[in-house]
C-alpha cells in the first residue's frame, strides 16, 4: 500500500523551511544550559558522579591557553571538569569562563570564550550538546583584495561606469558579484582574454 505523504524513494519530504529561527533559539537555550550548569559547579561544587567535556576551538579570539597546549591542539581541544580543577568562574559580561588545570604537572589558568566552545557533555547523565561556533567570535573570514585592472583606474570621488554609479568609501571596496557567476555553456563569452 501506498503512503502519499512519502516521496517516491520511500523518505518522508523534509519540513518546509521555517520562518521562524527556531534553531537559533535552541542553541541559545542549550548554551544556558550549560552557563548554568558551569555558574552551579562554580559555586557548589560538583555533585555525586556529574562531570563536564568541554570541547573549544583553540583558534578563536580571546582563547587564552598556555603555548604548549596551543601546539598540541592547534584546532581544537577538550577539557575534562572532574577531580582536579579549581577557580572555575563564569563572567557573563566578558562572555567566558577561566579554569585552573594542570597539564603534565604543570598548573595553568585556561581562559575560553562561550563563543569557542563547540560541544559540552556531562556523561554521567549521557547528556551531550552541540554547538555552531558563533562566526562573529570564530577565525577571520578570508579577505580578497580586488585590485582594479591597469585599464581600470581607481578614483576617490564618484565615478560613472556603463551608466551606474559607484562610489568609493573609505576602507570598503563594492564588488559586483556578476562577474563570478558562472556562465552557461550555450552563451559565448563576452570577455576578451588578452586583459588577463
Amino acid at each position: 500500500m501506498s503512503d502519499d505523504t512519502k516521496d517516491p524513494d520511500g523518505f518522508e519530504p523534509p519540513p518546509p523551511a521555517s520562518l521562524l529561527p527556531y534553531d537559533a533559539w535552541l542553541e541559545e537555550a542549550h548554551r544556558e544550559v550549560m552557563l548554568k550548569a558551569l555558574e552551579h559547579v562554580s559555586e557548589h561544587g560538583l555533585p555525586g558522579e556529574h562531570h563536564f567535556y568541554m570541547t573549544f576551538l583553540t583558534t578563536s579570539p580571546g582563547v587564552v591557553i598556555p603555548a604548549a597546549l596551543k601546539e598540541r591542539y592547534p584546532e581544537e581541544m577538550t577539557i575534562v571538569l572532574q577531580h582536579q580543577f579549581q577557580n572555575l568562574t563564569v563572567d557573563r559580561d566578558a562572555r567566558s569562563f577561566s579554569v585552573g588545570l594542570s597539564f603534565g604537572g604543570v598548573p595553568s589558568t585556561l581562559h575560553i570564550p562561550f563563543a569557542a566552545i563547540t560541544a559540552f557533555a556531562d556523561p554521567h547523565i549521557h547528556l551531550v550538546l552541540r554547538f555552531i561556533p558563533h562566526r562573529e567570535m570564530g577565525p577571520p573570514a578570508e579577505v580578497h583584495d580586488f585590485r582594479p585592472t591597469s585599464h581600470e583606474q581607481r578614483s576617490d570621488h564618484s565615478t560613472k561606469t556603463d551608466g551606474q554609479s559607484t562610489a568609493s568609501t573609505e576602507g570598503a571596496e563594492v564588488v559586483s558579484l556578476a562577474a563570478f557567476r558562472k556562465k552557461p555553456a550555450h552563451q559565448p563569452d563576452d570577455t576578451d582574454d588578452s586583459d588577463r
